[in-house]
């Protein structure tokens, strides 16, 4: 069965639905937590400008190295001899990294759909204790909302082994709904719009230990949590092996790339103009809070309604992302051989579930903490695990730049060589933005370190010549 059944549209849609899930409902309060609206804006117009040089290093690539698919870590094997332990180890690691924070991406996506679906079930925020044990007390809302997350994420398991196609239809659905809504959004805000909500436009926030955090310390701040609306800019690239054809790749990049830039700035800067600063911070559904401040609660109810079938869809998409990058690095030799297997569909039947059995592990989260707090924990880990793989990308296309591989116009050349460049730069500054905090750069150390025990499991395959 041919698996090159994915045209502009699909993958665009793909792009559009990973990018423009859960960080489109929840960051306007993250947002607005760590930074005053100038914080915010500035925030976007650098994530936004550093995003667009890595969606073009992202769709080069995909067109340059059609051999190489399955997502920017699988470049991290072509920086060392090929062959060598370097780059098996490169290529395992960066592998492991990129896919751990997948899973952390789909499992933001599905408690954010928990947190809109309260808005018709407000049992699944009660704090009602139904069970204690030890110092662990489990509130009613809280194991709801598990059982909730953990349905829906075997539900989308479901569809997935089912095939590509029929689950790359679902998802264009959704996202071509929820593109729609939002506008509808976009235009409503536009009306209702409060200036005086916005309070002072550069303003200081204050850290735990009761510090200032100037302008530039914000920016710093919000730059981690702005890039996680654009994790999934890569998407198109990851399914290149299952493209109609390569070229669909880059425009299907960029579309999509744009098309959720406008969202998301018209978005969260507009909710800053429909509720206050510190109903903004407080609220666990910014953009149904936002609606019902001009409508009235069957406003919120119809932006929860929208919220439901958008995650539902971003949920689809990310369930495929977080299996095909373990299932096509395993097919270049660069991860456990047992995740290349495949079942009569051509779907990683292996790879959907290990990622989703580790996936419902990450959800016992939801059991102890509230939802807003689950998500942020969640966006920051698995935003500093997909950052290195984005270097890796932009570091791998300045090679070839630099050493004028696959290049034959030398205008071309220096115009990708600087583009590729700049990718690199902004790849380093929200690394070194995201990991100043010790606690956060200690989790991700814990990530790789993880990983490393793994490794083992791939050299004994790649001796016995079999799956492990």
């Amino acid at each position: 069965m041919s698996r090159h059944k994915l045209g502009f549209w699909v993958l665009t849609a793909l792009v559009i639905g990973n990018m423009v899930g859960s960080g489109i409902f929840m960051l306007p309060r993250s947002l607005a937590e760590a930074a005053s609206p100038a914080g915010v804006l500035l925030a976007w117009a650098a994530t936004g400008f550093g995003v667009l040089m890595l969606a073009l290093v992202f769709g080069s690539l995909a067109v340059r190295k059609p051999e190489l698919s399955g997502g920017p870590q699988i470049y991290a094997k072509e920086l060392f001899r090929a062959g060598s332990h370097g780059s098996l180890l490169a290529g395992f690691m960066s592998t492991w990294g990129y896919w751990v924070g997948n899973i952390a991406g789909f499992v933001a996506v599905i408690t954010t759909f928990t947190s809109y679906l309260s808005t018709f079930f407000p049992v699944l925020t009660s704090d009602k204790i139904w069970l204690t044990i030890g110092s662990l007390s489990l509130q009613a809302g809280n194991v709801l909302s598990f059982i909730v997350c953990s349905v829906l994420l075997w539900g989308t398991h479901a569809i997935c082994l089912h095939g590509i196609k029929g689950a790359g239809r679902l998802n264009f659905i959704a996202t071509a709904t929820k593109v729609i809504g939002f506008v509808l959004f976009i235009v409503i805000a536009l009306f209702a719009f409060q200036q005086s909500n916005i309070g002072p436009f550069v303003a200081p926030r204050t850290s735990e230990s009761g510090a200032s955090i100037g302008l530039l310390s914000q920016v710093n701040g919000a730059a981690v949590a702005t890039l996680w609306a654009f994790i999934g800019v890569e998407s198109a690239m990851v399914f290149a092996a299952r493209a109609r054809r390569k070229q669909d790749i880059r425009r299907a990049t960029i579309a999509g790339l744009l098309i959720s830039l406008v969202l998301y700035v018209g978005i969260s800067l507009l909710t800053m103009g429909l509720l206050t600063q510190e109903q903004l911070i407080a609220s666990q559904n910014p953009l149904v809070d936002g609606i019902s401040a001009v409508l009235g609660s069957v406003g919120g109810k119809w932006l929860a309604g929208l919220g439901l079938i958008s995650l539902l869809g971003s949920t689809v998409g990310w369930v495929l992302l977080s299996a095909e990058v373990p299932f096509q690095a395993a097919k270049l030799g660069v991860f456990l051989p047992s995740f290349s297997k495949e079942n009569s569909s051509g779907m990683p039947k292996v790879s959907l579930w290990i990622s989703n059995v580790l996936g419902q592990i990450l959800l016992l989260s939801t059991l102890s903490s509230s939802l807003s707090a689950a998500f942020d924990f969640i966006i920051y880990i698995a935003t500093l695990a997909y950052l290195v793989p984005y270097l890796i990308a932009a570091v791998y296309h300045l090679k070839l730049t630099l050493i004028g591989e696959t290049y034959l116009r030398l205008q071309e050349r220096w115009t990708e060589g600087v583009i590729a460049g700049l990718a690199s730069i902004y790849s380093l500054w929200v690394i070194i933005a995201g990991t100043a905090d010790l606690k956060t750069f200690l989790l991700g150390l814990a990530l790789i370190v993880v990983g490393i025990l793994f490794y083992p499991l791939l050299l004994l395959g790649k001796k016995k010549g079999k799956a492990v």
